[in-house]
């Protein structure tokens, strides 16, 4: 039975009211992209006739398979822009949000697509019911450019079989990575199609408002997944000047670079890094700032779980990095009330070493609660007790198994059993507290459900999933 280790407590202040979220530029994203769903459907109507078109026998099946492909275009380009890491949509949405928003978009898209055939191969038998076969080979291979819509969408198949979370836990990261650019090339491969073969793409209008809508994910997919990090990655010059072990399996890199303050880069954060040290290097993996940004250095710090994160503990100082990023909202800017409760379990450790770090605040007015399973796990300790007793943070310490899956506590005495009750016996006024947490989605949860049920404000309670 292990009990929990904490630092004293240090002056306390009256608690602030929340304050309110600000409007941002990416807020009016969310109603263009609705907008574009419903400007997809009245160039459906102005072409088919709408309802009308559904009406006639010979006719209904496939025009239902149009508005479903049409349908699935749009919400595909959607997921483009989603994934194209525009900075100030990262910044005001999140990874998180923007993650759980790009899965949305993908099975809505591909279960649309799948419509969109199956209803072309039903109209195309019926229509000539005596040559089914002949029908379907024409719609699949032989009619133009519909091989390669074919081959688009078995690519785009595939990534989604692959994206399933169970599929996601077999497969390695840089597998899963690689398999999921094929939904670009998927993308790609459907396009000439519709263009060449669709009904709707022949009045003005229309092809003018498809080729904006491709023409404007294309470009933000180059300029900020592509342009950017390489321009950046000239730019800072970016090469490990050490790397030390921090706990088995996990290594701290230290990078030094060239200007690196005007990426205005914040405790919190994270990069896809790129290590130029030999077969591999194109494949990036995401990594949080262990440490406060400083003018000339980032600090990383690596659990091996994968060939690119073992591959960490063999770099050599005067290895090149490439970047992108950063990325990430887990950060001060997202502070809402003066007091701060950060929890953290395993690896989640990382930003809010960093963010304990700089983040301005009282003695007193933080507590850091971290949970691990073993001592020899136990990233920074020394570093967490120095800042702790240097900045007066509140550091409860959670050695050994965990007590449940469906528990944040580490195994202990059983005045603890509650996870809401717990939480209130160590952060007592949690409900005036802004709340960061990072871990395992898992542990992630319920955290969530304990703080809310605690007291904690909806807006106050700031995740960032260490997960892919």
């Amino acid at each position: 039975m292990t009990l929990p280790t904490v630092l004293p407590r240090g002056r306390r202040t009256p608690p602030a009211p929340p304050r309110r979220a600000r409007f941002t530029l990416a807020d009016p994203l969310g109603a263009l992209a609705i907008l574009s769903v419903v400007a997809v459907v009245a160039l459906w109507v102005m072409n088919q006739g709408g309802p009308l078109s559904l009406t006639a026998s010979d006719r209904a099946t496939g025009s239902l398979g149009l508005l479903a492909g049409l349908l699935a275009s749009d919400l595909m380009i959607l997921q483009v822009v989603v994934l194209a890491r525009i900075p100030w949509v990262e910044r005001s949405w999140g990874h998180d949000l923007l993650t759980r928003r790009r899965r949305l978009l993908g099975f809505a898209s591909f279960w649309l697509m799948i419509a969109h055939v199956v209803l072309f191969a039903v109209e195309r038998t019926a229509r000539e019911p005596s040559a089914q076969l002949t029908a379907l080979l024409r719609l699949f291979v032989t009619d133009s450019w519909m091989l390669c819509a074919t081959a688009g969408t078995l690519a785009l198949i595939m990534v989604v079989v692959t994206s399933v979370r169970a599929a996601r836990r077999r497969l390695r990261y840089e597998s899963w990575h690689l398999l999921h650019l094929y939904s670009y090339a998927g993308i790609a491969a459907t396009f000439p199609h519709t263009f060449t073969d669709g009904a709707d793409f022949h009045e003005t209008w229309t092809r003018v408002y498809w080729w904006c809508l491709y023409g404007f994910a294309f470009a933000a997919t180059l300029l900020y997944r592509l342009a950017l990090p390489a321009w950046r990655s000239l730019r800072h010059r970016l090469r490990v000047e050490s790397v030390v072990t921090e706990a088995p399996g996990t290594v701290s890199v230290t990078l030094k670079g060239h200007r690196l303050d005007r990426m205005r880069t914040a405790s919190g954060q994270f990069f896809v890094w790129r290590f130029l040290d030999g077969p591999g290097w194109s494949r990036g993996n995401p990594y949080t700032l262990s440490a406060a940004p400083t003018p000339d250095r980032l600090r990383i710090t690596i659990k091996a779980a994968g060939d690119g994160s073992a591959r960490a503990a063999r770099l050599t100082p005067g290895t090149r990095a490439l970047i992108e990023g950063p990325y990430g909202t887990l950060t001060a800017r997202r502070r809402t009330r003066p007091r701060l409760l950060l929890m953290a379990a395993g690896i989640g450790i990382t930003p809010m070493r960093a963010l304990i770090e700089d983040t301005p605040y009282g003695p007193g007015e933080a507590t850091l609660v971290y949970r691990y399973g073993a001592e020899e796990h136990a990233v920074f300790a020394d570093e967490l007790r120095a800042l702790a007793a240097d900045r007066g943070v509140e550091l409860i310490l959670l050695p050994g198994p965990r007590r449940a899956d469906t528990s944040w506590q580490a195994a202990g005495p059983a005045h603890l059993t509650d996870d809401v009750q717990a939480l209130k016996n160590l952060v007592p006024d949690i409900e005036h507290r802004d709340v960061f947490v990072c871990g395992p989605p898992a542990w992630i949860t319920a955290v969530r459900r304990a703080a809310r049920a605690a007291g904690a404000h909806r807006d106050s309670v700031h995740t960032e999933e260490f997960a892919w």
